[in-house]
This record gives C-alpha cells, structure tokens and sequence, in this order.
C-alpha cells in the first residue's frame, strides 16, 4: 500500500535541515517507495507526476522540505 503524501513527509521530516548530499536520494527512495526523487539541480519535466518527489534545498545547501508531484 502506497503511503500518503502526509505520512511521507512525517517519515522525512529528520532530513529537514540536514545537508543535502546526492547519495540522500536512495534513502528517500528506498522509504517512500518513490522511483523518481529529483534534488537540486536535477532536470524534470513540468508536467504534474504524482509519482515524482523534489528534495528542496535551501541556499547553505540544507534540506528544506518536500514536494510531491
């Protein structure tokens, strides 16, 4: 059963202000169950895919939230 975006979020807040490294994307992945996590600097498309995850990052380089889509 696939987690809402509410219960993800609760599950990721521990990353939130934490230092955002490439390698965080498979832990994200590997928690959420998502294929596609995309972090700063990452190409994506525009269109909405609810199967898509963006690790947002402050500008020191810190986890700032999630978005989902």
């Amino acid at each position: 059963m696939k987690m809402t975006n509410e219960v993800i979020a609760q599950a990721l807040q521990h990353l939130v202000g934490s230092r955002y490294v490439p390698g965080v994307k498979a832990y994200i992945s590997e928690i959420t169950g998502f294929q596609k996590v995309i972090g700063p600097g990452d190409t994506a498309t525009h269109d909405f895919n609810p199967n898509r995850l963006h690790v947002n990052v402050d500008k020191a380089g810190l986890v700032s939230g999630f978005s989902f889509g």
